[in-house]
């Protein structure tokens, strides 16, 4: 397994919970951009529509080698079960979630996508985040000097 690309601004806005792997559509030109690592998820989020999967927003580069102005933004189908889909579906309406893509990833000659439902922070949460972080390193900076 290739990691190719974390959404970090979704770790940082997100309580993220319940992943899921998808399979996502793609064409030849936009696979090998993805492989070279063009590919954006920081504004992304996925919609169910008519019982499919959709993500929305996120950006791959055209392709360098090829001359082909491609749309760089279009909506991709992502391949999941229908009983996943539903799933998400019901807890997105009953519960207040978001769903938004976290990882892009190589596995096995298929490109993948780590989905997961997403619940807001909180300003104050996440400054609590960011505390943390830095409480923990400053202890593993004096660990270290000992």
């Amino acid at each position: 397994m290739k990691n190719i690309t974390t959404n970090k601004k979704a770790f940082h806005n997100f309580f993220v919970s319940d992943m899921v792997e998808a399979g996502i559509v793609l064409k030849g030109n936009e696979i090998k951009s993805v492989l070279a690592g063009k590919i954006n998820l920081s504004d992304s989020y996925i919609v169910i529509k008519n019982g499919e999967a959709i993500l929305k927003n996120c950006y791959i580069a055209p392709y360098q080698i090829t001359s082909n102005s491609v749309e760089t933004k279009p909506d991709r189908k992502l391949l999941l079960h229908k009983s996943q889909i539903l799933k998400l579906e019901r807890n997105k309406k009953e519960k207040g979630y978001s769903i938004v893509p976290t990882k892009v990833y190589y596995d096995k000659g298929l490109v993948k996508v780590e989905i997961a439902l997403a619940k807001g922070k909180k300003l104050y949460d996440k400054r609590n985040v960011l505390k943390e972080k830095a409480v923990k390193r400053d202890i593993e900076r004096e660990l270290k000097n000992f």
